[in-house]
């Protein structure tokens, strides 16, 4: 065999080795995959099916966010691609990431244990919990090549987003709080800031559920939720805090204590005036049946009546012991 014939054979089987049996692939269960080819992601025939995750974005933002609708290759297998064609896999498995973690900088926020964030009534706190997200099938075109680093992105988004809803979270108003605002000295203790985060962390874990919708249409990455799940307070006010939440239990204790006797008398008052006004009734429906039977005769005549009359006289006259009788001289 000479020589440039087995270079040939040589190039030949690599070719057959890099391009063809290399060309087949297969996708997992949790994975979805999406095929360019020359650098072009295949895209969806016709024209783009409307986002309904667009309505979350703000007008001035929808235009910027339009991503094309690509072809999505489902689990299974083996698939061909040409040579030319290059296959990006992506895991659609829902995922778990402490939201005090910065990929770009480990070392920020205390080693990723906690971030910082700032009350409105400027007080420095303490936030830790987890975020639990994945990647939307119908946004891939966003994740592989809307931004560089999509997960870095919706964090930074979704801290953002964080930091401002606490810098100006309010509780919402209870009847609690409405007798607590009535109470004089009680008044401030619902107007702290970092009670009504402790009290209401449901209520912002789901705010910030609601604010985050848009992330699937920016950044291809749905957020499924957000467990914030502790709030500290700085060291030097934790003790006044303590002591401020034990005044409050105290205010509140004394007022469910209250509204408990309150509504107590006033049971007793409601069923007091229902057995009064049943005795009145009883007393008054003889005198009503009595009056309606003297009604009754009076329409037959006086003679009907009379005769009424010496009827109850007699039977009175049967029930007495002793009956005194005036006699006329």
């Amino acid at each position: 065999m000479s020589v440039p014939l087995g270079i040939a054979l040589g190039l030949l089987a690599w070719f057959i080795v890099r391009y063809i049996a290399f060309s087949f692939y297969t996708v997992d269960q949790n994975e979805r995959a999406v095929v360019t080819s020359f650098g072009k992601a295949k895209r969806m025939p016709g024209p783009p099916a409307e986002d309904p995750f667009a309505e979350y974005l703000r007008p001035e933002e929808r235009e910027r966010y339009r991503y094309p609708q690509v072809q999505v290759i489902p689990p299974g297998g083996p698939y061909f691609k040409w040579p030319w064609e290059r296959v990006y896999k992506v895991s659609i498995a829902t995922q778990t990431i402490n939201m005090a973690l910065d990929l770009e900088d480990p070392t920020a926020n205390q080693g990723g244990r906690i971030l910082e964030a700032v009350t409105k009534d400027q007080l420095n706190v303490g936030l830790k919990g987890q975020i639990r997200y994945r990647v939307s099938e119908r946004h891939l075109y966003a994740y592989l090549f809307g931004v560089k680093n999509p997960v870095v992105h919706v964090m930074g988004y979704f801290i953002s987003i964080l930091r401002e809803r606490i810098a100006n979270f309010s509780a919402p108003a209870s009847d609690t709080g409405k007798l607590a605002t009535m109470s004089g000295d009680s008044a401030e203790v619902s107007g702290v800031s970092i009670n009504d985060l402790r009290k209401n962390l449901r209520d912002l874990n789901e705010l910030m559920d609601r604010e985050c919708l848009s992330s699937a249409a920016r950044y291809g990455i749905i957020l499924d939720a957000s467990l914030i799940t502790e709030i500290d307070a700085p060291p030097e006010v934790e003790s006044a805090m303590a002591a401020i939440n034990t005044a409050h239990n105290q205010v509140s204790s004394d007022i469910s204590l209250a509204q408990a006797a309150a509504d107590q008398k006033i049971v007793q008052s409601k069923r007091a005036v229902e057995i009064e006004t049943l005795k009145v009734q009883a007393e008054v429906e003889p005198l009503l049946a009595l009056a309606e039977q003297l009604r009754a005769l009076k329409t037959n005549g006086s003679d009907a009546l009379q005769a009424y009359l010496r009827n109850v006289r007699l039977g009175l006259y049967q029930q007495a012991e002793r009956v005194i009788m005036e006699v006329e001289q």
